[in-house]
C-alpha cells in the first residue's frame, strides 16, 4: 500500500503543477490517468460503481465526488482533488484541496483548518486508542475555528478494497468505538464547510455540495496503525524527489 501511496503522492504533485486558471478538470484527470498507468498501476476510481474519472475534482461549494469535465478553473477557486491508486491489488486513497492562485482569507482559513484537523486525527492512530479518538480530533479542530464537519460523509478502512470497514465519522465522542490495533489501515478524510454541515446531491447523482453554497475543503491520507504510532502511506505533505 505504501508503494501505491508513493505513486499517488507523485500524481497529486503532478496535478498541483498543472493547476492554474483556464485549465479544465478533464485536463487534470487525463494527466493523472496517464501518469498512474505509466507507473504500472491503475486508477482506483475509474469505473468504480460506474464513476467515469480517475480523479474526483470538486470545486468551491462541491464537497466531494466531482466528475472531471469542461469546468475551467478560475482565479480564487478552491479545488478538492481526490485520487485512488491500485498497485499489485492494494489500494491507496488520498485527497488535497488546492488554491487556484490567491484566495480569500476565509478560504485560506478553511483549507488550513481542514488540513490541521487531518493531522490531528492521524496523531490518534495508535494501538490502544479508540476510533472515536480519531473522529473527535477532527471535530475539535474544525469547530474551534467556527467551521462545520460534514456529518453524512465518512472515512473508511482500506486495503484490498477501497472501501472497507470500519466507517470513520469526522465527529463524535473520544474514547468510544473500535479499539485500534497494529496493522489496521484507514483512509481518514475530513470534509469541512465554511457554513453549515448539511449537504445535497447534485443532478449527476455523484457530486455532493454544501447545501448552503458555502465553500468546502477535503483532505485525506491513507494511514497505517503501527507499533510506534501512525504511518502515513500517502505523505503528500512531504517534499517529493
Amino acid at each position: 500500500m505504501a508503494a501505491a501511496g508513493s505513486i499517488l503522492v507523485r500524481t497529486l504533485a503532478l496535478v498541483e503543477r498543472k493547476i492554474r486558471p483556464g485549465v479544465t478538470t478533464a485536463d487534470l484527470d487525463a494527466a493523472a490517468e496517464r501518469f498512474i498507468r505509466s507507473q504500472g498501476a491503475k486508477p482506483a476510481f475509474k469505473g468504480y460503481r460506474g464513476f467515469p474519472g480517475s480523479l474526483c475534482t470538486s470545486p468551491n461549494s462541491m464537497v466531494v465526488h466531482g466528475i472531471p469535465g469542461p469546468y475551467e478553473l478560475r482565479r480564487g477557486d478552491v479545488l478538492s482533488v481526490d485520487c485512488g491508486v491500485i498497485l499489485d491489488g492494494w489500494v491507496a486513497d488520498a485527497a488535497r484541496t488546492f488554491a487556484v492562485g490567491p484566495i480569500a482569507p476565509a478560504a485560506r482559513k478553511l483549507l488550513t483548518t481542514t488540513e490541521a484537523s487531518l493531522h490531528a486525527a492521524v496523531e490518534q492512530c495508535r494501538p490502544g486508542n479508540r476510533l472515536g479518538d480519531v473522529s473527535h480530533a477532527v471535530q475539535e479542530v474544525v469547530e474551534a475555528e467556527g467551521l462545520s464537519v460534514v456529518r453524512s460523509l465518512v472515512g473508511h478502512g482500506i486495503g484490498r478494497d477501497m472501501h472497507e470497514d470500519p466507517q470513520i465519522p469526522n465527529y463524535g465522542p473520544a474514547g468510544k468505538g473500535v479499539k485500534l490495533e497494529e496493522g489496521m489501515v484507514f483512509a481518514i478524510e475530513p470534509m469541512v464547510t465554511a457554513g453549515r454541515h448539511a449537504v445535497r446531491m447534485g443532478d449527476d447523482h455523484w457530486a455532493i455540495y454544501s447545501q448552503d453554497g458555502s465553500l468546502a475543503a477535503h483532505f485525506e491520507f491513507t494511514v497505517a496503525v503501527v507499533a510506534d504510532g501512525p504511518r502515513i502511506l500517502t505523505p503528500w505533505h512531504e517534499p517529493t524527489g
